[in-house]
């Protein structure tokens, strides 16, 4: 596969952590955090993300969080 046929690469980073409260994104401990790994499309980060989330499902303070970095690195690309 030469360089032009590869698909874009559209990095995602899943990760997630203890909330201090529901309504809010603050992390109880920044050290706690749960970095499950960076991917290479959205469907591969929404399976690491769902099994994040069903591995925590009985604490409600739990969150985890899919981040496109791809718009972060090249934010004027469209996707």
């Amino acid at each position: 596969m030469t360089r032009e046929t590869q698909p874009k690469q559209l990095l995602h980073l899943v990760f997630g952590g203890e909330l201090e409260d529901l309504d809010g994104i603050t992390f109880r401990d920044l050290q706690k955090l749960d970095i499950i790994g960076i991917y290479p499309n959205y469907a591969e980060a929404h399976k690491a993300w769902k099994a994040a989330a069903q591995r925590t499902v009985d604490n409600a303070h739990m969150r985890y969080f899919i981040v496109h970095m791809h718009r972060l690195l090249d934010p004027e690309a469209t996707d």
